[in-house]
């Protein structure tokens, strides 16, 4: 077993689109696995989704950044994130040399699952449960691919976020979660980049409504996680792979969010 804490990597759906992005992304995970250092993928694929959605007349609505899923669109839903989204997923990490394994969050009881709240239907809140699993795939030195869609223990089929995901495999493992977007991290009123937030940096730019949406989402998952581990989440970009290897020697990239 790697010595290093397990690399938990989530990438949002715009990464599917951009298969650049996924080669660059892959390629330094492949690196990675070579040196010894543990990774786990979890993704989303908001843009698939949507393009399903749309293909079958359904439409798309959001309530404070979360995807609502009514019971009509939980097969086209789940067939975009757990079928598509992650086989395309796994085809580019076989690209790249890697062994992967495709997986849901209702594999190997790696979480409970509960409907996190009525008004956004079949919307999944997952917390951790028993890493058994995941401790097997990363000991054969495979990478688990991890879509967002979990199972409760009434036999829902439940729309995870992928940030909320990610959270909680990360802290199952006990490892250093980094959440990858298309953007270079948490951005401030002009378009800058911010290096590092603590909570009450980020509840002031919340209030003021410099982060929202899906970026609230995003930093409120992340903060999460560092507060549960003592330790900064990173949130920044696939787009630049390079970050991933200054990652992995240790340094920061993107936005810090301090526990």
């Amino acid at each position: 077993m790697a010595t290093k804490s397990v690399l938990v990597l989530k990438v949002g759906g715009a990464l599917l689109q951009c298969e650049m992005g996924m080669a660059r992304l892959m390629a330094a995970a492949a690196e990675m696995l070579a040196a010894g250092q543990q990774v786990i993928l979890v993704h989303g694929g908001g843009c698939l989704v949507d393009e399903q959605l749309t293909a079958n007349g359904k439409e798309t609505v959001k309530l404070d950044g979360l995807r609502v899923t009514p019971e009509d669109q939980i097969p086209i839903i789940v067939g975009a994130l757990a079928g598509t989204s992650n086989k395309i997923l796994q085809a580019a990490a076989a690209k790249a040399g890697i062994v992967s394994v495709g997986m849901s969050l209702g594999d190997g009881n790696v979480v409970t699952a509960k409907i996190k709240d009525e008004r956004l239907g079949l919307v999944g809140e997952v917390e951790p449960k028993d890493a058994t699993y995941l401790n097997f795939i990363l000991s054969q030195g495979w990478m688990p691919i991890c879509s967002s869609i979990a199972i409760s223990s009434q036999g829902e089929m439940l729309n995870v976020n992928a940030d909320q995901a990610a959270t909680a495999l990360a802290k199952l493992v006990n490892g250093t979660l980094v959440l990858l977007s298309d953007v270079s991290g948490v951005l401030d009123g002009k378009g800058q980049l911010i290096h590092s937030l603590n909570k009450s940096e980020i509840e002031h730019l919340v209030a003021q409504g410099v982060i929202e949406k899906g970026m609230k989402v995003k930093v409120e998952a992340a903060l999460e996680v560092a507060q549960w581990m003592g330790k900064p989440v990173q949130v920044a970009s696939w787009r630049d792979a390079e970050q991933l290897k200054t990652l992995v020697k240790g340094g920061s990239v993107g936005t810090q969010i301090q526990p």
